[in-house]
């Protein structure tokens, strides 16, 4: 009795042996699932919620107008602007600071944007050694900016639809 289930214990290990080599063989010579990462990168979604940046017009100005909805709407109260009116009459922020130490990036300043100048871009590289570094001020932002304008248009316009 206990011969035939050491010999039926054996059996079924055999075909466990089996299947799983079998199993190991098949997905030998299929394409790999994984990315070589620091040298490939897998694609982004058009509402990747990234690093921040402020944008400008094509002419060169930039876009806030200072209304400051994205600071009002913040949760984590990240964001602080200060504005001075202009010789022509509008308002610009001269201080727009974004505190990274705290943002939760949960996308709604730029929902609230009515200019699309606050936007979260597509770069989700941006670790520091220090806390000193995740402190954008607004020449870093535009910065940033200028460094993804083409990518972030490109999402916005692909979002456009369901917003």
């Amino acid at each position: 009795m206990i011969g035939r289930l050491v010999q039926a214990a054996k059996g079924a290990l055999l075909l466990d042996f089996v299947g799983a080599t079998g199993l190991a063989v098949k997905y030998m010579f299929k394409p790999k699932k994984t990315i070589n990462y620091p040298f490939e990168k897998g694609p982004i979604s058009p509402r990747f919620r990234g690093e921040h940046a402020l944008r400008r017009y094509p002419n060169g100005e930039e876009r806030c107008i200072a209304c400051k909805l994205c600071e009002a709407i913040c949760p984590a109260q990240a964001i602080t602007i200060e504005a001075e009116p202009r010789e022509d009459g509008s308002r610009r922020t001269t201080r727009y600071d974004i505190d990274m130490v705290k943002c939760i990036y949960c996308g709604l300043c730029q929902e609230a944007c009515p200019v699309d100048a606050i936007v979260e871009g597509p770069n989700f590289e941006f670790a520091t050694d220090t806390r000193e570094e995740l402190y954008y001020d607004k020449s870093k932002l535009l910065a940033n900016g200028d460094r993804w304008e083409r990518e972030i248009a490109r999402a916005l316009e692909l979002d456009a639809p369901y917003r």
